[in-house]
């Protein structure tokens, strides 16, 4: 049965016309039609031309924003030792070594972000089934596997994010909060799209970009115009 489009959804997908907007245009667009009672984030969906069965096709890297995401982020770190103490100090909300990792498996999940030291991922590897559905699984391409846990949660405290392709080779990011002013919003989604073509997996044949959508939570999708986003200079989006 197709899932029924309320009326305020209805009325705001009037004002989105059927074209690639000029990326400003988009993101003022999006700001006009976050209607919903609470804050709304912002968001892109990115196709792109890889087919993510294949492992040279395979996307999954992590972006610094510039403005940042406007969301807290409760960070937990396993590790042992001084690691532990050092967690805590550079801002952890959760810290623990075995004993941790014996809670999660219980069902712990009061954290955004799980960070872990190298020689506690033999031990981490038994929440794969459980975190990796989350998003929430440590692995060294997203930076959540590293002895450096000051600088890391430091990072992913001001604003850096792990994101993938999805088996379809979309990728889905948030990318800060309705609320942000226009030229926030453009200087994280440029930076969003550099770090795409930064990191364009070696087997991506044909061409890349298929499309860009940006949109908030619970308001209508903006198709963004590709190349007018990338000859963007990053002093045009600062």
């Amino acid at each position: 049965m197709p899932k029924k489009i309320s009326r305020r959804l209805q009325e705001l997908q009037k004002k989105v016309e059927d074209r690639p907007y000029d990326p400003q245009e988009a993101l003022a667009l999006l700001k006009e039609t976050a209607t919903a009672k609470f804050p709304e984030a912002a968001e892109a969906h990115i196709r792109l031309g890889i087919d993510p069965k294949y492992t040279d096709q395979q996307l999954r890297t992590t972006v610094a924003l510039p403005k940042g995401t406007g969301q807290t982020v409760r960070v937990a770190v396993i590790a042992r030792g001084e690691k532990v103490s050092e967690a805590s100090s550079a801002g952890a909300e959760v810290v623990g070594s075995e004993e941790l990792i014996d809670e999660i498996q219980k069902g712990r999940l009061d954290f955004d972000l799980l960070i872990a030291t190298p020689d506690m991922m033999p031990q981490v590897a038994k929440l794969g089934r459980m975190l990796g559905p989350k998003g929430l699984m440590p692995s060294p391409k997203g930076g959540t596997v590293t002895y450096d846990l000051e600088q890391a949660i430091g990072e992913f405290k001001a604003g850096k994010l792990e994101f993938r392709a999805d088996r379809t080779g979309i990728v889905h990011v948030m990318f800060g909060k309705a609320s942000f002013p226009v030229e926030d919003l453009l200087a994280n989604l440029k930076a969003l799209q550099e770090c795409i073509d930064r990191n364009r997996p070696s087997g991506a044949k044909g061409r890349y970009w298929r499309s860009i959508f940006v949109c908030s939570s619970m308001g209508p999708s903006i198709e963004v115009d590709i190349s007018a986003l990338r000859d963007m200079k990053v002093a045009d989006a600062a």
